[in-house]
């Protein structure tokens, strides 16, 4: 049997060649990923911060918490805001991490029982961030709650 023999110029040849063959690769599944942000307006979110983080004290120091939750034979949220409030009002915010075009916004419609009900029918199953933003009698409120259904 022979065996190959190269030179050295040859093997440094080819070296290269691997080496550009990997980062062309490289590159090219790199421009398939989404590199989108999150959240389009990132800067003015984190300018507001505070005011967040001062939302939801409001809220820890309320007697009685925003309840939250999924119920699965009625395939939809339920939310449950605390009796001392009275009437609220705001919006609550649908957010799917892994694909921000199924994000939605729904206004606070609370019964006279401060409970709120949203169907999840049409809302593709997986994990949803529920972010809740609500004012009552002049205090602002919010809450944040991850669900998986």
């Amino acid at each position: 049997m022979h065996a190959i023999k190269l030179s050295w110029g040859t093997g440094i040849a080819i070296t290269y060649t691997i080496f550009v063959l990997v980062l062309v690769f490289a590159v090219v599944q790199s421009t398939k990923v989404d590199h989108s942000l999150v959240t389009e307006d990132y800067y003015q979110k984190d300018l507001e911060y505070q005011t967040q983080i001062d939302k939801e004290v409001n809220a820890l120091n309320l007697g009685e918490d925003l309840q939250i939750k999924y119920a699965d034979a009625q395939k939809a949220v339920q939310l449950q805001f605390p009796a001392e409030l009275g009437a609220v009002q705001g919006k609550i915010l649908f957010f799917r991490p892994s694909d921000k075009n199924l994000d939605f916004e729904a206004p606070v419609k609370a019964d006279e029982r401060g409970q709120q009900t949203i169907s999840t029918q049409t809302m593709m199953p997986g994990l949803w961030k529920v972010q809740v933003n609500w004012q009552a009698g002049g205090v602002a409120y919010y809450k944040e709650e991850s669900i998986i259904f």
